[in-house]
């Protein structure tokens, strides 16, 4: 197993994910630079973190996607491999065209900076191993201003639905009890959408909280462990490929 953590001028959180993925999980983790042009040999998964690519200019994510990587990320995605973008990372998913929807400013027009719970709900790469655990709410930390996910209603639906072509709802904003109330979600999200699936297997995901800032007891939960050991397992399942 191969992980590839791309870093972007801005990036903040690519410290967590390269000590999660190769000291947590025991991956071997490679770092790419925003300006190559190739991802390492045998990737398995592209990690995009989170932070402030660009310093957030123009839109989250928007000068980012111009970036060289990203026509190896494309490829690598269309080849149905697998493809992680957390809080930032998830910004610029959406902006480069690998996720449906956008990610725009918070409803409550301000930063959001803590804990909350969110809910597997398709099975894929990232959440098949949860859901086959019996694990039903993950505590996980937020840090953004533009979290709140947006789209079409057309797109909504299929989401919901979720149709191959588009995509599915891999995550939602619940409270500790696992209910989907208004309340439990931070930023206004349509349909409480926390991330989503797309891509031929589901090999895409995208993601607002940061599973890696909660991944070992010394953070004070290691819920965020659990969506890093179902990719491994799914790709040792062989449901991933470079």
């Amino acid at each position: 197993m191969h992980a590839a953590v791309v870093v972007f001028p801005g990036s903040n959180a690519d410290a967590e994910m390269i000590r999660t993925l190769r000291d947590v999980v025991g991956v071997r983790t490679s770092t790419v630079w925003h300006r190559d042009l190739e991802l390492p040999p045998e990737t398995d998964l592209v990690a995009i973190p989170g932070g402030f690519s660009y310093g957030d200019y123009l839109r989250c994510g928007a000068i980012a996607k111009t970036s060289p990587i990203l026509a190896a990320v494309r490829r690598h995605a269309e080849a149905g491999g697998l493809v992680l973008g957390v809080c930032n990372g998830f910004q610029i998913l959406t902006e480069c065209g690998l996720l449906p929807g956008a990610l725009t400013r918070n409803a409550g027009l301000r930063f959001e900076c803590r804990d909350i719970f969110v809910r597997p709900r398709a099975r894929g790469p990232f959440t098949s191993a949860i859901l086959d655990a019996g694990k039903t709410t993950l505590r996980l930390p937020i840090a953004h201003a533009e979290g709140r996910y947006q789209a079409t209603e057309e797109t909504l639906g299929a989401l919901g639905r979720g149709d191959a072509g588009v995509g599915a709802i891999a995550f939602d904003y619940v409270d500790a009890n696992g209910e989907p109330v208004a309340n439990a979600n931070p930023n206004g999200s349509a349909q409480g959408i926390a991330g989503v699936y797309a891509g031929p297997r589901r090999n895409v995901m995208g993601l607002m909280p940061h599973p890696e800032r909660m991944s070992e007891p010394v953070h004070g939960g290691d819920d965020g462990r659990l969506l890093f050991e179902a990719f491994i397992a799914a790709a040792a399942a062989g449901a991933a490929h470079a």
